[in-house]
């Protein structure tokens, strides 16, 4: 019995991937390609980036994100066209940042922000913002308080995807504490909690 396959990207799907591999992020914001999610479209493609991660080059104790390009042409309803983009950020927070009352927006308007700044066309925009505080008891009690912001966001994409990748990176170093125009800027120190 012959071995199902995908049926093979379209050619408009292949350029806009191309146009994502080709996208040059800050020099502190480290991104590689990773397996997709399955199920979520036909056609996919992942990236995982890290805020000045470690020597691995994985971990950050900075800020962390994934950007998801999908494609389906069957164009699901919620989606209003062929193309969805999903993304994630988060990063830790001092404490006293993470009770903030208007963190949670604040983290919105940065990826409406970013998108606006790139020129980055889209429509049928949703998410999620989710401010975590954290105390330690008993054997973690030293560890202290610490908070994390994290950020999960979909959109439907018009025109080319290339600053699309470059507003979600930009949303991950605002997180991290890195506003544009930082690049080289020495950090004192991480903000990540111990539990972060």
């Amino acid at each position: 019995m012959a071995e199902l396959r995908p049926p093979a990207p379209p050619p408009s799907f292949e350029r806009a991937a191309a146009d994502v591999r080709d996208t040059a992020f800050r020099d502190d914001f480290v991104v590689r390609e990773i397996p997709s999610p399955s199920g979520l479209a036909p056609h996919s493609l992942a990236l995982a980036g890290d805020v000045r991660p470690d020597e691995t080059g994985e971990d950050s104790a900075y800020g962390t994100g994934r950007f998801i390009l999908l494609y389906d042409e069957e164009e699901p309803a919620a989606w209003e066209g062929a193309w969805r983009i999903v993304c994630f950020a988060q990063a830790p927070l001092e404490p006293e940042i993470g009770i903030d009352p208007m963190l949670a927006d604040v983290a919105w308007s940065w990826l409406i922000d970013a998108l606006d700044s790139r020129r980055a066309g889209y429509h049928a925009a949703s998410g999620t913002a989710t401010k975590t505080l954290s105390k330690g008891f008993g054997a973690l009690a030293a560890e202290g308080d610490g908070a994390q912001i994290e950020l999960r966001a979909s959109w439907s994409p018009t025109g080319p995807i290339g600053p699309h990748a470059r507003a979600w990176g930009e949303l991950v170093c605002m997180l991290a504490g890195l506003p544009p125009g930082s690049e080289g800027i020495t950090m004192l120190g991480s903000r990540r909690s111990p539990r972060g």
